[in-house]
């Protein structure tokens, strides 16, 4: 009897929490064949998190998934995601997952782009509990580390810390939504169910720009 052949799909990736846990919950349903980051225009840093390329692709490499990569500033975004999911959908991809939880015009952004080249948005988080989810990441034996804040809220002393159910009484202290669906922090996963490994990163130095105190990581030999 021949085994069902699953849709193929890419994962929209920022190396943080919530599309790993976007992926964990879609990776039995579908050919996970791409993981799409996209980056700045010289290559450098992640547009969403602010990680360096080699994170993403130690990332990438502990799923044994390719990392699609794109370059582009924030006024090129839309064109040289949608020239990617162009290619994509030439190589047989269906689907694309994202991880967001709560912001309505993400999900119908990612719905008309993908729609417009020929796939389909998937958003498994969508809507849910975000303190749910936070304890899902972390039961699943998932792990991670704050990446950025907002100095609004949070000030440099957050940086680095791993994510565990301890800080939610502080997060609801300041005011931080549990996964930081508002923008208030961004993590980079060191660890996941579908890891072959976990990542070993080292904190660096930190800065304060745009309004949100970074981290700079890098990953270890």
């Amino acid at each position: 009897m021949k085994r069902a052949i699953k849709p193929k799909a890419a994962m929209s990736w920022s190396g943080g929490k919530d599309s790993c846990l976007a992926f964990h919950r879609t990776r039995r349903q579908f050919d996970m064949g791409a993981l799409i980051t996209m980056f700045t225009e010289d290559g450098r840093r992640s547009r969403s998190h602010g990680l360096r390329p080699e994170i993403l692709q130690h990332q990438a490499e502990a799923l044994g998934i390719e990392l699609v990569p794109g370059r582009c500033t924030w006024q090129t975004y839309e064109a040289e995601f949608k020239r990617i999911l162009k290619d994509l959908r030439a190589r047989d991809f269906t689907h694309v997952v994202f991880g967001d939880i709560l912001l309505a015009e993400h999900k119908q952004w990612v719905e008309r782009v993908c729609g417009e080249v020929g796939l389909e948005a998937m958003e498994p988080l969508w809507g849910e509990s975000t303190t749910d989810l936070l304890q899902e990441f972390l039961v699943l034996g998932g792990e991670a580390r704050i990446v950025s804040c907002k100095a609004a809220l949070m000030d440099e002393s957050w940086l680095g810390r791993w994510i565990d159910l301890a800080l939610l009484p502080e997060f609801d202290r300041l005011g931080v939504d549990p996964c930081g669906e508002n923008g208030e922090y961004h993590t980079v996963v060191t660890a996941a169910p579908a890891f072959r490994s976990p990542l070993k990163i080292q904190a660096l130095d930190h800065s304060l720009h745009d309004g949100y105190w970074a981290m700079d990581f890098s990953p270890l030999a």
